[in-house]
């Protein structure tokens, strides 16, 4: 198991984003949380084995169909457990 704090630029807000994140990471096997930034990034936390952060990131990279996506972020921390994944609001 990893940590993975992700942070996604560009047209990322309003474009259901963190709805879709929610989806892909359950699929996945990925517990963490997803959130809307006040600078209009999305931020990720996602904890999971290498395969499925790696398929993360990919997705992430593109994201769902109405966001353009400039940059994303990726830093390795310590674990924290979570149980499920959620979208904070």
């Amino acid at each position: 198991m990893k940590h993975y704090s992700i942070k996604v630029y560009g047209k990322v807000q309003g474009v259901f984003y963190r709805a879709s994140t929610l989806r892909v990471a359950t699929q996945l096997g990925i517990v963490g949380w997803v959130k809307n930034e006040l600078d209009g990034s999305v931020s990720i936390v996602a904890e999971a084995d290498q395969e499925a952060l790696d398929r993360l990131l990919d997705w992430c990279r593109s994201g769902p169909e109405y966001a353009s996506v400039n940059k994303v972020d990726c830093e390795e921390s310590q674990l924290i457990n979570f149980d499920s994944f959620s979208i904070i609001r």
